[in-house]
């Protein structure tokens, strides 16, 4: 374990190049497949590069673990099957030694590494950049660009998660492996991430350079909240307008693509379905999808609709379990965390954001035909095709009350593979940052400037879009924000690093969250560095987070 961190930093490469090279697996002697020296000499190298360093970073919707900590343990969403055991318990298991953590305390450094692998390659004098329609200075700006906004993504994350960390800015390989890092203060890697997406912004492009990248109205996202972190909010609105203002991204205000004519479907739920995600597809509102594929190199999907589907087939009626496993009903559920009391509630009836087609509350009981090629489902005694099998949320989720089968859950991640009802995965591309995060973003710095009206009229474009009742300057807080971003990003959002941003994480937990938030300590607003990163800093103390020495 003493080594760890070290040997994780030397493999995000390898295991990047890995997954972007797929015609090499097949090669008895793959030319470029572990060297650095031989893959980055071009172009074509830099953009293989570049599909690995994707491929790292989408493991954040590729796993219910990492899912789990960016969502759960928050204001609206809390344990229910219950799956990393610090959400629920928190007290000894936020600990230096759970494996969780280190997991994704190292997780965040492959994408780093990853990235500085790009950036420090990238300034070799002998690249050849010819390509892709672009001059060779612009193809080697993007490429960086692409790189840093990366690295400034996942710094984003540690810094909101463990305070000061390890500011690593060079490439590290088995020759330069370190053992005396020090950390540096969270301001430092704050500026750090501010720097990254600054450059990044002026070189990636308007649309992605390749489907599943970042686009430019993303990064300025990122930007926009980036300044909100460090408190510059009209920083924060400059940012947030440039992509607001930006003609190519616009908010979904009607139904298009594969639900054009679904009477079920309401336009702020087309965004979600699969074959409607992309902006190729017509989701104008999309800044950043990340792409998964059936059978691709890389076999895994994303977990988000096995971790908070909910356990539909379990629901118990009369003796009888009613309700088949079906793709329109999102595979297999295990519902190992679910929505807050407080976040199913917190919509007006009329709000379209918690309607069943984004906001799971009802099934209806088909027969064969309707549910083809699935089963047809069960009927209890007195119940026929037709009748309508309600969720139950009157009472919160707790300790007591848990592994609950009829609770909602948002079907912002559904999707399976149609022929197999029990896979563990989803291969619907998911929407991971949209548009309307960064009005919100653009509400918060007007409210931090003064300019409450302006605020409320940022967001009743949202409330306006989703049919909900409009509000005025004197609802507007910076709780009355949090609600709406809630009632708009619910199960999109990395949550906790809204709530951290805002100092608001462990009041709200302690409010809200009746199933861990009760056993919330405010120590555990940071996460301890987890134990084996300080055993590998051989020749340096590393110092832990309070409340943990």
């Amino acid at each position: 374990m003493k080594t760890i961190f070290n040997y994780i930093i030397v493999l995000s490469l390898i295991i990047g190049i890995s997954l972007s090279c797929s015609n090499d697996v097949l090669d008895e002697n793959p030319p470029h497949i572990l060297s650095g020296e031989t893959l980055y000499t071009n172009l074509a190298g830099f953009e293989a590069g570049l599909n690995g360093l994707y491929s790292i970073a989408r493991h954040h919707r590729w796993q219910s673990e990492k899912i789990e900590h960016s969502l759960n343990g928050t204001d609206n969403v809390c344990s229910n099957y219950r799956r990393g055991n610090i959400y629920y318990r928190w007290e000894d298991t936020n600990s230096p030694a759970n494996d969780i953590l280190l997991e994704i305390f190292s997780f965040w450094y492959e994408v780093i590494n990853a990235s500085n692998t790009i950036i420090e390659r990238a300034e070799n004098q002998d690249v050849d950049w010819n390509g892709g329609g672009m001059t060779p200075e612009n193809n080697k700006l993007r490429v960086i660009a692409e790189a840093r906004a990366l690295r400034g993504w996942a710094y984003r994350f540690l810094s909101s998660d463990w305070g000061d960390v390890p500011l690593a800015l060079e490439e590290y390989s088995g020759s330069t492996i370190k053992t005396d890092w020090e950390r540096a203060p969270r301001a430092q890697v704050r500026r750090q991430v501010i720097e990254d997406l600054k450059f990044a912004q002026q070189y990636v492009p308007t649309e992605a350079s390749l489907q599943g990248r970042i686009t430019k109205g993303a990064v300025q996202t990122f930007l926009a909240e980036a300044y909100l972190t460090i408190n510059k909010p009209d920083s924060a609105l400059y940012w947030a307008n440039e992509a607001i203002n930006n003609p190519a991204y616009k908010l979904v205000t009607k139904k298009y693509g594969v639900v054009a004519n679904n009477p079920d479907v309401n336009a702020f739920g087309s965004m979600f379905k699969e074959g409607n995600q992309n902006r190729e597809e017509g989701n104008s509102e999309a800044l950043w999808v990340w792409q998964f594929t059936l059978n691709s190199v890389d076999e895994r999907g994303n977990e988000m609709s096995r971790a908070i589907v909910g356990n539909y087939n379990q629901i118990n009626i009369n003796g009888v379990r009613a309700l088949q496993y079906t793709w329109e009903r999102g595979g297999r559920g295990k519902a190992y965390f679910g929505l807050t009391k407080w976040a199913i509630d917190a919509y007006e009836p009329q709000d379209q954001r918690g309607t069943n087609d984004i906001l799971r509350r009802f099934f209806i009981l088909r027969d064969g035909q309707y549910n083809a090629p699935y089963p047809a489902d069960r009927l209890p005694k007195d119940y026929k095709y037709g009748d309508t099998i309600w969720c139950h949320w009157e009472n919160p989720i707790t300790e007591k009350n848990s592994s609950l089968a009829d609770w909602p859950y948002p079907r912002k991640g559904e999707g399976t593979d149609p022929e197999n009802m029990s896979a563990d995965f989803s291969w619907s591309d998911l929407v991971y940052l949209r548009l309307a995060d960064t009005y919100l973003l653009k509400a918060e710095s007007e409210y931090k400037l003064g300019n409450s009206h302006a605020a409320a009229n940022t967001i009743n474009v949202l409330r306006d879009r989703a049919n909900a009742s409009p509000i005025s300057a004197n609802d507007i807080s910076i709780d009355f924000i949090l609600d709406e971003r809630s009632r708009e990003l619910v199960g999109e959002e990395d949550r906790r690093v809204t709530l951290t941003r805002t100092h608001k994480w462990y009041e709200r937990t302690k409010k809200y969250n009746l199933y861990g938030g009760d056993k919330v300590a405010k120590r555990d607003t940071l996460f301890p560095i987890p134990q084996a990163v300080i055993d590998a800093n051989l020749t340096k103390v590393m110092p832990q987070n309070p409340g943990w020495n």
